[in-house]
């Protein structure tokens, strides 16, 4: 028996398996599978009333929400494909996003009125403009709003028999080396299977508690929209990182396992409020979205109590690809544990991962020899949307090309060492920039830093810190360069050192080096053209 691979079979299981179980906590509000379920069928009643056919647009602006989560699956049920947006996007590149993808129904909350009202004028194929959390107040909106929608609509399930497990499912945007972001085309099969394999790395089971702290525009919140729901665990949703709210739901909840970026875990680990919660339940904290360092994984388990290990994938696999748990028969200590544990890790079931010179041809797995990670899973994208010329640059040879550059050690434990235009080339020599911020975060005042590449007369280019300091806790450009020297070889350590009070993100989390650089190189196209700032 065939039976299509989609992840309308996820919500279908537990709700029949657990239909009273608490799948989502929102706030004050309890949904039950059963409840869960029944809500998502009506949100694809309501769309299907709207004209929504197979293969159209449903946008959602908005914050981590049961009402996004149920987006998941009923926009799916309806047969649409689901285009989460991310909030932290500018008027025009919501109005690219949305005009690039012919998006058809835009879910959005109140306090989004001012910006929608910004690019609605600008939108191409828009009809239905639906306020999420407030009553319509403008004649432009829909009559209705979400809940009014759902409790007049007729709950609609789809036949799983009928659905193509190849067609698209989720549309995710990405920025990429272009000029304009680049849609990630995610299928049925790829979200099935990314889910089954992200269950069984990670031990996910009926009584999972998870905290939703990663937002769910970011590829489904690194998964957990669908491996959680597959094996009928707890959805903990937080529409705002807040580190005592963290600890709060924690305590309250039972969380067992949260995924957070780097600078979210050392926002955690400083917290002054911590010692005032009970953090017992947590088991498991995942570390990803960008570098993380041995230091801060220490923090982690010393004072929250809880494992900790990075994690490693793309919007393009779904996203994940690697964990770095301690592969049984390993036996690290110390701050080896640390190291390895920090580091980017070993493919989890149903990924395979190399890394690779110019040619496609795998490095010695000695932990020193750099080339790129390339990838393949059932996760990996269909491609980019209208982008085929994208997408065939970085699907070659079979597989998916990251652009992330890294060694890999004799137990398969990969280690990024720099996005290729991240790395720094000065006088010939190659300087990864995140081995030097991690030699930068074990100094105990620093709070975060990003190293970047500026001009240099003699050698092209140098390293330079962007350091921010601890609350309280102040240090000299001298103080800090020669505590990297005492760690680093020295043409790998900085020149100069500028201190900020914060570091510029994306809307997930990561440090915008490319914001930080343009002070440094307008003007210098002729040095290194790619970090130059186009005028």
């Amino acid at each position: 028996m065939i039976i299509p691979l989609t992840p309308l079979r996820f919500l279908r299981y537990s709700s029949q398996q657990f239909p009273r179980r608490t799948a989502v906590v929102c706030g004050d509000q309890r949904f039950t599978y059963a409840q869960f379920s029944d809500r998502t069928a009506r949100q694809a009643g309501a769309l299907r009333s709207l004209g929504i056919k197979s293969g159209e647009r449903v946008a959602f602006l908005g914050a981590n929400c049961h009402r996004l989560l149920e987006g998941y699956y009923g926009v799916v049920e309806a047969g649409g494909i689901l285009l989460p947006l991310n909030i932290r996007l500018a008027s025009q590149e919501l109005a690219y996003i949305l005009n690039d993808s012919e998006a058809d129904v835009l879910f959005f909350e109140e306090q989004f009125i001012p910006l929608v009202e910004s690019f609605r004028n600008d939108l191409k194929s828009v009809k239905h403009f639906v306020p999420l959390d407030f009553k319509p107040n403008q004649p432009w909106m829909a009559q209705q709003n979400y809940e009014e929608m759902l409790a007049a609509a007729t709950p609609y399930r789809a036949d799983v028999m009928q659905i193509d497990e190849n067609s698209v499912a989720e549309l995710f945007y990405t920025s990429g080396t272009s000029a304009n972001p680049k849609g990630v085309m995610l299928t049925h099969r790829n979200i099935y299977l990314h889910a089954l394999n992200v269950a069984i790395a990670f031990g996910s089971k009926s009584e999972s508690v998870e905290l939703h702290t990663i937002p769910l525009f970011h590829a489904n919140g690194w998964g957990v929209a669908h491996s959680l729901t597959y094996v009928g665990g707890k959805h903990v949703m937080m529409r705002k990182f807040e580190t005592t709210e963290v600890f709060r739901q924690i305590e309250r909840e039972g969380v067992q396992s949260l995924s957070v970026v780097p600078a979210m875990a050392t926002a955690l680990v400083n917290c002054p409020e911590r010692p005032k919660f009970n953090l017992k339940s947590l088991e498991r904290m995942s570390l990803g979205g960008a570098a993380s360092s041995p230091t801060l994984v220490r923090e982690v388990e010393e004072k929250l109590g809880c494992a900790c290990y990075s994690g490693y994938g793309l919007t393009e696999t779904a996203p994940v690809l690697t964990t770095a748990r301690m592969k049984a028969g390993l036996d690290w200590e110390g701050r080896a544990r640390y190291e390895k544990q920090a580091s980017t890790g070993h493919a989890i079931p149903g990924v395979e991962i190399r890394v690779v010179d110019p040619d496609d041809n795998d490095v010695p797995r000695d932990g020193k020899s750099i080339g790129e990670i390339v990838a393949r899973s059932d996760g990996v994208m269909a491609g980019y949307w209208k982008q085929p010329e994208a997408t065939a640059q970085v699907m070659r040879n079979g597989w998916f090309h990251t652009g992330d550059m890294a060694t890999m050690d004799e137990n398969g434990y990969a280690l990024i060492v720099d996005r290729k235009k991240d790395i720094i080339v000065s006088g010939g020599e190659n300087i990864s920039s995140l081995e030097v911020e991690k030699a930068l975060l074990a100094h105990p005042g620093i709070y975060e830093v990003a190293v970047i590449p500026v001009p240099d007369e003699r050698w092209g280019e140098v390293p330079k810190a962007l350091v921010v300091m601890k609350p309280g806790v102040t240090a000299t450009e001298v103080e800090v360069l020669e505590f990297c020297r005492s760690h680093l070889t020295h043409y790998k350590c900085p020149r100069t050192v500028e201190f900020l009070d914060t570091l510029p993100r994306t809307g997930t989390g990561k440090v915008l080096k490319k914001e930080l650089r343009k002070k440094y190189w307008s003007g210098t196209e002729s040095i290194r053209p790619e970090l130059a700032t186009k005028k």
